[in-house]
C-alpha cells in the first residue's frame, strides 16, 4: 500500500513503494515474447521538414533483449525492475527554515502582516547569500494573492502535517536523526529517453486513416505487428499480470501490467473518446486527474478538452494547480463551470524530507512546500447523482497528502489509495497530462512514457 498512516488530517504516502508494487515483474520464455520494438527512422529532406518511417516487430533472437534474460531449467525465466531509490533520497531542506520556525516547534499565530514581513527576510537573507541585489521588496498584486491564501491555510498544513510525521517517525517510516540518513549524493540523470513531444509532432504528418476501419485498442499481449499509424493514434494497453517492454526509437520503456496509454499531444484525443468507457468497462463511474499546464496550452486550448464526453455522471475530478491564485481561480471559476464539474474540495500535497522536516519552509515566498489540488464532481442527471453519492463517502473539504517527493520534476504521489474510498470500486481512471503509467489506470499525454524509461529502474534477478 502507498499509505503509511490515515489520520483525520489526511495520509502519509510512501511513493517510491507505489511504484515498486505495481508489478515490474517481466515474464521470460526464450527471448521476449509480447515485447514490442517500434523503430523509427527520422531523415531530413532539403527544406528542412522532417520525414519519419516507423516499424513496428516483435522482439525475436536477433533484435535488441531489453535486458538480461535468467533462463531456469522447465520454468520462464523472470527479471524484475525497481524504480531508483536515490530519486527519492531527500535527506535535507532545499532551503533550511530557521529554528523557531521548525515544525516541531508548534504552529505559530501568525498573521498576514507577519508572513510578509518574514518574506521581507528571506529576500534579505538571500541578497545577503548570493551577493546580489534584489528587486526592493513591493509586493505586487499575485503575491499579496497568493500571501493572503497562505495565511488561510498555512495552520491547516502545518497542524496536518505535524501529525502526520509524529505517526512516520513513531513507526519507523521517516528517521528524525540525521546520522540515519543516506549520504548518497542525488543524482538526477540528464535528457533520458527520445523526445515524446517531438515524436507526436512529427505523427501528424501520418495520413489520416479511415476511423470505421480502425482498430481502438492495441494489445501488447497478443500483437505480433503494429502498423505504424496505430502506434500514436490508438490506445495501447497491457492486459496481462506482468509488465511490458516497449523499445521506441531505440529507447526502452516498461508498461505495467494492466495499464493503458495514448502517447499524443491535444490534437489527437479521439482515441480515448473511441474507447467508448462506458460500454467496454460496463461503468458509470469514473475518475479524472489532470494537470493544469498553464505554460504549454493556453486557457482556451484547456477548456476544449473533451472532459465532459469522457466523463460518466458524478465522475470526480481531481486537477493539479500550482499555487499562483489566478490558475487556481481559472480551474475553480471558469474551468469547471464549462465542464459542468461542481467544486467540492481543495486539498493539498505537503512535501517533506525523510527527517519529516518542510522541504521549504512554509513561510517562503518565492516556493511553497505545497501544491493544491482542486476536486470537482460532473453534474449530471440528479437522480443518478444522488443514487451514486450514496455509493461513496462525501468527499471531506480539505485533507493532506504528505510524501517525500520525487527528485524528478512533475512526478506526482500516487492518488489511487487516497481517493478509493470517495469512489465506487473497480472504477474506471484516466489520467490527462501524465508523465508515467499504474496499473488499472488510462494515461494520456505527449510524455506518458517519461518516466517509464527503463534508466529510471534498477533491474533485479528473480529465478
Amino acid at each position: 500500500m502507498s499509505v503509511v498512516h490515515r489520520l483525520a488530517a489526511g495520509w502519509l504516502v510512501d511513493h517510491l513503494s507505489f511504484i515498486n508494487q505495481c508489478g515490474y515483474e517481466i515474464c521470460d520464455s526464450f527471448a521476449y515474447p509480447g515485447s514490442v520494438t517500434l523503430n523509427t527512422s527520422v531523415t531530413s529532406t532539403g527544406d528542412c521538414h522532417a520525414t519519419s518511417t516507423f516499424a513496428a516487430t516483435s522482439s525475436s533472437r536477433d533484435s535488441p533483449v531489453p535486458g538480461p534474460v535468467i533462463e531456469t531449467e522447465g520454468k520462464p525465466a523472470r527479471t524484475r525492475y525497481v524504480f531508483r531509490e536515490e530519486f527519492f533520497d531527500v535527506s535535507k531542506p532545499h532551503i533550511a527554515a530557521a529554528p523557531e520556525e521548525q515544525l516541531w516547534q508548534g504552529c505559530p499565530e501568525t498573521s498576514l502582516a507577519e508572513i510578509k514581513a518574514n518574506s521581507n527576510r528571506e529576500e534579505h537573507q538571500e541578497e545577503t547569500k548570493s551577493g546580489k541585489r534584489k528587486r526592493k521588496c513591493v509586493f505586487n498584486q499575485g503575491e499579496l494573492d497568493a500571501l493572503e491564501y497562505h495565511s488561510k491555510v498555512r495552520k491547516l498544513i502545518w497542524e496536518g502535517a505535524l501529525h502526520l510525521v509524529q505517526e512516520g517517525l513513531k513507526s519507523g517510516f521517516l528517521h528524525c536523526t540525521t546520522a540515519e540518513l543516506s549520504c548518497r549524493k542525488n543524482v538526477v540523470p540528464g535528457q533520458i529517453g527520445c523526445g515524446l513531444a517531438e515524436l507526436c509532432e512529427m505523427a501528424k504528418q501520418f495520413p489520416a486513416v479511415n476511423e470505421s476501419d480502425h482498430q481502438v485498442i492495441i494489445n501488447l499481449d497478443d500483437e505480433t505487428s503494429i502498423p505504424e499509424q496505430d502506434l500514436l493514434s490508438c490506445v495501447t494497453e497491457n492486459s496481462s499480470n506482468y509488465a511490458k517492454i516497449v523499445v521506441l526509437m531505440g529507447q526502452k520503456y516498461l508498461v505495467p501490467p494492466n495499464s493503458s496509454f495514448l502517447l499524443s499531444d491535444i490534437s489527437c484525443l479521439q482515441p480515448l473518446l473511441n474507447c467508448n468507457f462506458y460500454i467496454r468497462y460496463m461503468l458509470t463511474c469514473f475518475l479524472i486527474v489532470l494537470a493544469y499546464r498553464y505554460s504549454h496550452l493556453s486557457s482556451w486550448q484547456i477548456k476544449q478538452i473533451p472532459v465532459p464526453a469522457l466523463a460518466a455522471p458524478n465522475c470526480l475530478v481531481v486537477t493539479w494547480v500550482t499555487n499562483r491564485q489566478k490558475h487556481l481561480r481559472f480551474v475553480k471559476e471558469e474551468l469547471y463551470p464549462h465542464w459542468s464539474v461542481k467544486t467540492l474540495a481543495e486539498w493539498h500535497w505537503v512535501k517533506i524530507t525523510r527527517a519529516g522536516e518542510f522541504v521549504l519552509p512554509l513561510d517562503s515566498l518565492h516556493k511553497k512546500p505545497y501544491e493544491v489540488l482542486v476536486l470537482g464532481r460532473v453534474q449530471g442527471d440528479v437522480k443518478e447523482a444522488l443514487r451514486k453519492s450514496e455509493e461513496a463517502l462525501p468527499v471531506p473539504e480539505h485533507k493532506l497528502i504528505v510524501s517525500i517527493p520525487c527528485s524528478l520534476h512533475s512526478h506526482k504521489p500516487p492518488l489511487s489509495a487516497v481517493l478509493a474510498e470517495f469512489v465506487k470500486p473497480d472504477v474506471e481512471c484516466l489520467e490527462l497530462f501524465a508523465r508515467n503509467l499504474q496499473p488499472g489506470w488510462t494515461s494520456w499525454g505527449n510524455e506518458v512514457l517519461k518516466f517509464q524509461h527503463v534508466d529510471y529502474f534498477t533491474l533485479l534477478q528473480n529465478e
